[in-house]
């Protein structure tokens, strides 16, 4: 299963799917990219730990993390 973590000011949600399941992977993806057109920041985690940015969906990447764009004021 695929997991993608949204973080907000409320803690995270998690949204798990399988990658076999075009369907899931169709919401997958949708779920990408309105969360990144929002702003937030999309960041797969990598297999030693470490994570990379992203720009567009991957549907292979384990656990992608959602982070907001941070505002100053």
């Amino acid at each position: 299963m695929a997991t993608q973590i949204i973080m907000d000011h409320t803690g995270d949600t998690r949204h798990q799917f399988d990658p076999a399941d075009v369907a899931a992977v169709a919401e997958a993806e949708r779920r990408f990219k309105e969360l990144t057109g929002y702003g937030f920041i999309a960041a797969k985690r990598m297999d030693d730990g470490r994570s990379e940015i992203v720009k567009t969906f991957d549907p292979t990447a384990e656990e992608t993390l959602f982070v907001p764009r941070l505002q100053g004021g």
